[in-house]
């Protein structure tokens, strides 16, 4: 039998603070209107004063182990998805270990943008494969607020904050992970990027971006992944229950389902309520989807990404 990583429980978290896309209006050229039409988002939520990307991530994996009937110390390893930690170092990682009372594990990190919790998923779905660890905590958690532009009517509309996160575990069959996609290329940085850090404004900086060419990189990119992680897996397309994608906009969503050839009915989509939350979108989405009951065992779901570098990736799962 194929040892692999099989989805145990859900959890996510959403500030409490509501930004309708009228908030908007009183200090930039837009309109409720406008962000509708060209990007499906109707609304958002925004972190508190002192609310940071660690505790909005121990909130959401508090309920990810309450979903898999899991304690702390059930768990071997943490993953952390995210662009915007609270510190340079240590990790948001340590802090949900010390935030949930983990008195055991390793925890590390990943930094691939909107990107980042595929990429968690299939290292989480690596450290099991390889018996590193059994069982797995796997978190995407943004702030993108603090980093946004006021001025930048084409970004500051788009984004908000939360976290999601799942538990992963080791298990014989067929059920689980069954194969991933990774991809990036550093020659379309300028694409999307922050334009601050560490070792060069010794700022945080504030998010740019050149809509228009990242949507067309998205729409191409993101079906090439999803293609290449089914034919991975020995599938096609029509096997495919659920499409569960990054929530980044509303038109790509739609324009890479077209290429797949899946109806909108098997997409998961909560970009309207949230906006985009970056690396926690689609652990948000699961989240969601699975308290609503929408995924029965054995369905096959497709998640696929893209964010800054540029990188993108697919992840295929039987739930």
């Amino acid at each position: 039998m194929t040892r692999r990583a099989v989805i145990r429980g859900t959890g996510r978290y959403l500030p409490e603070r509501i930004v309708e896309n009228a908030w908007f209006e009183s200090f930039i050229d837009t309109s409720d209107e406008w962000i509708r039409a060209r990007t499906g988002i109707e609304r958002r939520h925004f972190a508190a004063d002192g609310e940071t990307t660690s505790a909005m991530a121990i909130k959401a994996a508090a309920a990810a182990l309450d979903s898999a009937g899991m304690q702390p110390d059930d768990i071997d390893a943490v993953i952390v998805a995210t662009s915007t930690p609270d510190l340079t170092f240590p990790s948001v990682a340590t802090m949900v270990q010390a935030g949930l009372g983990m008195t055991r594990g390793f925890c590390y990190d990943m930094q691939a943008v909107c990107a980042g919790f595929v990429f968690g998923l299939a290292n989480g779905d690596a450290l099991i494969r390889s018996g590193q660890a059994e069982r797995v905590l796997v978190i995407g958690a943004e702030t993108f607020s603090r980093i946004m532009d006021w001025t930048d009517r084409g970004t500051c509309v788009l984004f908000g904050d939360g976290a999601g996160a799942v538990v992963l575990e080791a298990a014989e069959g067929d059920r689980g992970i069954l194969a991933s996609d990774l991809n990036s290329d550093g020659s379309f940085r300028d694409i999307l990027y922050v334009d601050g850090g560490v070792a060069t404004t010794g700022t945080a900086g504030k998010l740019r971006m050149q809509g228009n060419v990242l949507f067309r990189h998205a729409v191409e990119k993101l079906a090439q992944t999803a293609h290449r992680v089914i034919e991975k897996a020995g599938m096609t397309t029509d096997q495919v229950d659920w499409l569960v994608p990054h929530q980044a906009n509303a038109r790509i969503i739609a324009a890479t389902a077209q290429r797949m050839n899946l109806p909108m009915e098997r997409v998961v989509l909560t970009v309207a309520d949230h906006g985009n939350t970056s690396a926690a979108s689609i652990p948000l989405a699961l989240s969601l989807a699975n308290d609503e009951g929408r995924f029965k065992p054995g369905d096959i779901i497709v998640t696929e990404a893209i964010g800054g570098g540029l990188s993108w990736g697919s992840v295929i799962l039987r739930w």
